[in-house]
């Protein structure tokens, strides 16, 4: 094939790729819309919300599930944060990756913002240590990188749960947090469902509409 039939199927291929790229940043960035019925809003959750509370969410994008996936257990959650209650206000202290106007960092978000994206939550209280400390802790990871790495040694980048875990390593080094079999590059990983099914916390409610 050459001339310009060889050009039109190469700017159909194109086009078709360019149309592709679209389809998926639309599925991968844009969240699902949620109906009323179904929808989780700060007034449902935040009656239940203790300073340092660890709030664990389903997301509704399509990562979300994938995560999930990876628990060799339950398959409730796929993203964590800390919830920080001062002067009235509730936000949650959470580490995210591809969003949407915000830098992929340890970033703090304000609660309806943080379930915006939920189709399930879970709050979970520890009962190892004071929740005031972990709540305090986790402001000192602020605006550090996402770790895409996925390593818990390094804490100069952290990924969603391994803020949870680097807090606990540090104000309470006696409780050890689950670390998965799954594994990232032969790195052990934590993941959500570790703070449901661990002894050290107790849930506090639990909404799935």
């Amino acid at each position: 094939m050459t001339g310009e039939p060889r050009r039109r199927v190469i700017a159909a291929i194109g086009l078709l790729l360019a149309a592709a790229a679209l389809i998926c940043a639309y599925f991968v960035i844009t969240p699902r819309q949620q109906s009323a019925e179904t929808a989780i809003g700060a007034a449902d959750v935040a009656p239940y919300l203790m300073d340092g509370d660890v709030i664990c969410r389903m997301g509704d994008r399509v990562w979300s599930s994938l995560i999930g996936s990876l628990s060799p257990g339950e398959r409730r959650f796929s993203h964590l944060g800390i919830v920080r209650i001062r002067d009235g206000g509730t936000s949650v202290i959470n580490a995210e990756c591809l969003t949407q106007g915000r830098s992929e960092s340890v970033n703090e978000t304000r609660l309806p913002d943080f379930l915006a994206l939920a189709r399930k939550v879970g709050v979970y209280r520890a009962n190892f240590t004071d929740g005031a400390a972990l709540s305090d802790k986790a402001v000192e990871y602020l605006g550090r990188p996402f770790d895409w790495d996925f390593d818990l040694a390094d804490e100069s980048k952290i990924y969603c749960t391994e803020l949870l875990y680097a807090v606990i390593m540090h104000i309470a080094p006696g409780y050890v947090p689950e670390t998965a079999h799954p594994q990232w590059a032969g790195k052990p990983i934590v993941l959500p469902e570790a703070v449901p099914n661990s002894p050290g916390f107790d849930e506090v409610v639990y909404i799935a509409p």
